[in-house]
């Protein structure tokens, strides 16, 4: 399995990029946020070769203008991975599975270049989800051993630990999705 991290503006632009395949990195929230470092953050991972994804953090309400939001704001090139972060915000809300649906769809439908995939927790996946979307991939994030998630459906990333940073497998062979 192919190894990759996760990075937000919590991260330094100059994490370690040695033995990974892949980086997610943080790029939008709402229709309000931009990471910082999202510029700097892609530049790492691109000089060192990896496999680049970005992600919007999804709140409820206005998904066509989020989803417009994270495109203007996420670096456009073919085949970079796009995926929404579906969680519980700040203020203990959530975006709904028929909102989940129309984000991923309307990514795809301003990046069609893109794969674009749901990134949630074992808990979202298996009691909030219920239309089971994600998309082009699942990134589904369950803290056990890296490539074993305990869910049945098929996924393309595990997150499987957040400490010391979130780290990821990819259950792929090479580096394309």
């Amino acid at each position: 399995m192919l190894r990759g991290i996760d990075v937000s503006a919590y991260q330094p632009s100059t994490y370690d990029t040695e033995g990974l395949s892949f980086v997610f990195i943080k790029a939008t929230e709402g229709r309000s946020y931009v990471n910082p470092r999202l510029s700097a953050q892609t530049k790492r991972a691109r000089e060192a070769g990896l496999v680049v994804g970005f992600y919007h953090f999804l709140w409820p309400g206005n998904l066509t203008a989020q989803a417009e939001y994270f495109v203007k704001h996420a670096p456009e090139k073919a085949g970079d991975i796009l995926a929404v972060d579906w969680e519980t915000t700040s203020e203990g809300t959530h975006a709904t599975n028929a909102e989940k649906d129309l984000f991923i769809r309307k990514v795809k439908d301003l990046r069609p270049n893109n794969p674009v995939v749901l990134y949630c927790n074992r808990n979202y996946w298996l009691n909030v989800d219920t239309t089971s979307y994600a998309g082009d991939a699942l990134w589904i994030a369950d803290y056990v051993r890296a490539g074993k998630p305990r869910i049945k459906a098929k996924w393309r990333f595990h997150q499987y630990t957040d400490d010391p940073l979130d780290r990821n497998v990819a259950d792929f062979a090479g580096v394309s999705i």
